[in-house]
């Protein structure tokens, strides 16, 4: 993985023979590293710069509208929280709201959710005492300042209110005079370096380096995941015996999937202050090492609570989901490497909405890869409650009712990021309109008008105030064969990973891509396979019936606010009937309209905002696919879950073949993604 990182200065030389003219020399038009940091591939565009269009602005809205927009409006954790002045919860709930809340109020220019982040930031803001700690007095873990620190630094973006950058100047000064407090049997010891995200910010916008010093005291007194990473001590083969610890103690936190997933970054983005190698070589290869021993459809590796294996029935956390997507996201802006930008696609457009109803009022606390029936019933977790598989408002803890919000603007923000040289890097490909300074200083917008990831064409228009030069990254999905590209009635030589365009652009240049997408098969557990289409997976769908189901104390007297049990109506044990060499030949494709819920399918159950009542929807996906298959009748459920998946190539004693549909991962709420094959004759 090392070979294919791309260190900007080698970039340049890589790329420009094949995708630019001339280079020019230009100083970057925003912050980053300096001396004594190693340089930064990229660089993450202030809130606000990068703004959602088409399905992903629907996608936001769809949050506003639903739990991010109204949690704090009925859930008591955070109507009495003690982060806005009340005498309730006063740990992580707070601000894990606040990390999603913030970002998705100024993306959409909400006034009212802005209005919502006043009311908690007018005592935040007012919270910080002399020695530099902040938030309410009754805390004294330095764990949730953690995730306070990123929120202050979005709210200080979105807002420009000079308070919250001092109150982040002051805690790192705080840092610095207060003896180290990081011990590894407790979450701030296993994240403490979630607290140098901030401080490598901090430093690319003042120079100062004690926020270095501060960070290094954080390292060499937390746990060494760089270590943990290189010797891996919780493998496939501990799982299947029984080894992994699913207690919550020095050992046991290591195991911990959310802590796993926030660590994936830790030693690489120390790696531009220790310049040690190793450092980030743990980060690539410890995901080597998840995806191996843990992985699943989707990007994902289980986790439910604590690493599980690679069953297609063991779950992950939904924390696990979005904490990943923010590692990835850091880790792009440090190396620029596109095997990220890929992961981290597959994980926004499949794992992240398929573990959430598609009008965003619920969520389950564990998905699936095979889902086949989602109830309040025991099921074989490493550790988790019985509730964790129902899409309801909180299953299980309330860490991912907190947590969860922060995935869609993150993603939204690290869409595109500005280059050293000053220009601009598409990271991903979904629709958005990006503002920012490039060339010399002028202000550029650039329209980027697609259905991708459910269709292949991609348009990027050009608006800017004057013409100028200046370098775009256009970035080549490692799945994708045959990329074309055009400027205008030009055609441009793809290149991999990132193809670098600088030219003089002027105001109605446009750019046009078609990134064509072949079926691909991944081999999974028990050899099956899962089917997949740029970076979308597929799941064989499945008729379902939703009913409503009591929690107990974790159900929420609100009336949009449902937890939902979900009933198989049809068959789903099913194999393909396929040429495994051939993959294309096995599956028809087929594209529609995108609909007001991206990420739902037909007969699911939505919020109607006018009547304030669900009512069944009949749309389908944007994409389907079609395929032959054979029942496997004595493959059952046991344990509530899709029994042991069947060896491939199974061997069926009924032949007769059925058309089968599959649809995207994310649509899909009962769910077939590793699927048995049968070889075709």
């Amino acid at each position: 993985m090392k070979s294919k990182l791309i260190v900007f200065l080698c970039s340049i030389l890589l790329f420009a023979t094949s995708c630019s003219n001339t280079k020019t020399e230009s100083k970057p038009l925003y912050p980053f590293n300096t001396d004594p940091l190693l340089e930064n591939s990229f660089s993450i565009l202030p809130l606000g710069s990068v703004k959602a269009a088409g399905w992903l602005n629907t996608q936001l809205e769809i949050q506003k509208n639903s739990l991010t927009g109204h949690l704090d409006e009925f859930w008591p954790d955070l109507m009495t929280s003690n982060w806005r002045g009340g005498d309730g919860e006063a740990w992580e709930r707070g601000p894990y709201y606040l990390d999603g809340l913030v970002p998705l109020a100024y993306l959409l220019d909400d006034k009212k959710l802005i209005g919502k982040v006043n009311d908690w930031m007018d005592f935040i803001l007012t919270s910080q005492q002399e020695n530099g700690w902040f938030g309410p007095k009754k805390n004294n873990d330095r764990w949730p300042l953690a995730v306070g620190l990123k929120v202050l630094k979005q709210y200080y973006e979105g807002s420009g209110d000079e308070r919250a950058l001092n109150i982040i100047k002051n805690y790192f000064v705080y840092l610095n005079e207060n003896p180290p407090d990081w011990p590894d049997n407790v979450w701030r010891g296993v994240r403490a370096m979630e607290n140098a995200v901030t401080g490598y910010w901090l430093f690319k916008n003042t120079g100062d380096t004690k926020i270095l010093d501060a960070i290094k005291s954080i390292h060499d007194n937390c746990y060494n995941w760089t270590s943990y990473f290189e010797e891996f001590p919780w493998d496939g083969q501990a799982s299947k015996e029984g080894r992994i610890p699913k207690i919550w103690d020095a050992v046991g936190l290591t195991a911990h999937v959310v802590n796993v997933a926030m660590a994936t970054k830790y030693p690489g983005i120390y790696y531009q202050q220790s310049k040690n190698q190793a450092d980030l070589d743990a980060s690539f290869d410890g995901m080597k090492k998840l995806d191996y021993h843990h992985g699943q459809v989707g990007g994902r590796f289980s986790g439910d609570e604590h690493l599980s294996g690679n069953n297609p029935t063991q779950g992950t956390e939904m924390c696990a989901i979005v904490e990943y997507m923010f590692s990835l996201e850091n880790l792009i802006e440090l190396t620029g490497d596109n095997s990220l930008a890929d992961r981290l696609e597959v994980l926004a457009f499949n794992s992240l909405p398929g573990t959430q109803t598609g009008d965003g009022w619920g969520h389950q606390y564990n998905q699936q890869s095979n889902q086949v029936y989602v109830s309040n019933e025991k099921r074989n977790w490493s550790s988790n409650g019985n509730e964790s598989n129902v899409f309801g408002m909180e299953p299980n803890f309330g860490c991912c009712t907190a947590n969860m919000h922060q995935g869609w603007p993150k993603f939204t923000q690290s869409l595109w990021m500005a280059s050293p040289d000053a220009g601009l890097a598409v990271i991903s490909y979904a629709p958005c309109i990006v503002e920012a300074r490039v060339g010399k200083g002028q202000l550029v917008k650039l329209t980027n008008t697609t259905n991708y990831p459910f269709d292949e064409e991609i348009k990027i228009s050009v608006d800017s105030e004057k013409p100028g030069t200046f370098p775009l990254y256009l970035r080549i999905p490692g799945w994708c064969k045959n990329p074309e590209i055009k400027i205008n009635d030009d055609n441009i030589e793809a290149t991999e990973d990132f193809c670098i365009i600088e030219r003089k652009w002027k105001k109605g240049d446009v750019i046009t891509i078609n990134f064509p997408m072949e079926i691909e098969l991944e081999k999974r557990y028990n050899n099956a396979r899962s089917v997949k289409l740029g970076p979308l997976y597929f799941s064989v769908r499945i008729d379902k019936n939703y009913i409503k189901e009591d929690l107990g104390e974790h159900s929420h007297d609100h009336p949009h606010a449902v937890d939902w049990k979900i009933e198989a109506m049809s068959n789903w044990n099913y194999a393909l009937y396929m040429d495994e060499n051939n993959p294309s030949a096995s599956f028809e494709i087929s594209r529609g309209e995108i609909g007001p819920y991206p990420f739902a399918d037909a007969g699911d159950p939505v919020l109607d905002r006018e009547t304030g009542k669900y009512k069944i929807i009949d749309q389908d996906p944007p994409v389907m696919l079609k395929a032959m298959a054979m029942l496997v009748p004595e493959w059952k459920i046991v344990d509530n879950s899709a029994g042991e998946l069947p060896l491939s190539p199974v061997q069926v004693r009924f032949k007769e073949k059925i058309t089968i549909s599959l649809i995207p991962y994310a649509s899909a709420k009962l769910r077939l993604s590793e699927i048995p094959f049968i070889k075709s004759e």
